[in-house]
């Protein structure tokens, strides 16, 4: 008895390690190709002068591409992020990026608070992309 026990134990654990196995490589190929979309991102912000300061690849059950770029002021006025949101519409990855910017730019705003330097553009690519924009460098990550 406790040796069928101890096979349907085994059994039902051999199934599961199959099923996160499973699990875990289709994480890892649509990790891989929503980097490889975002790959073709990083040339649009240089155009619009956003200069790429770092670059990382981290492998792992889901694999992440960190970059981080930076860029001057004066080229994300509201009027201007208004010219470039109407040029990239139809690109979510751009939109985003472009949204958070504008936004990040308006909430600043409101705190009446001076604008440091830099413009930093911070962008974490895996299953759910993530986007910060920081005006200044921050001091604790």
């Amino acid at each position: 008895m406790i040796d069928r026990l101890k096979k349907a134990l085994q059994d039902a654990s051999d199934m599961l390690m199959d099923q996160a196995k499973g699990f875990s490589n289709t994480a890892r190929e649509k990790s891989y190709e929503i980097i490889e979309d975002w790959l073709g991102v990083f040339p649009a912000l240089e155009k619009y002068g956003l200069q790429l300061t770092s670059f990382a690849l981290s492998i792992a059950l889901s694999p992440a591409l960190e970059a981080e770029m930076t860029g001057d002021h004066d080229k994300f006025s509201s009027e201007s992020l208004d010219t470039i949101l109407e040029e990239v519409k139809g690109d979510p990855a751009l939109t985003s990026v472009f949204t958070t910017i504008k936004t990040t730019y308006s909430l600043h705003r409101r705190t009446k608070a001076s604008l440091p330097d830099p413009l930093i553009l911070k962008i974490k690519i895996r299953i759910s992309p993530e986007i910060k924009v920081y005006l200044g460098e921050p001091i604790i990550e």
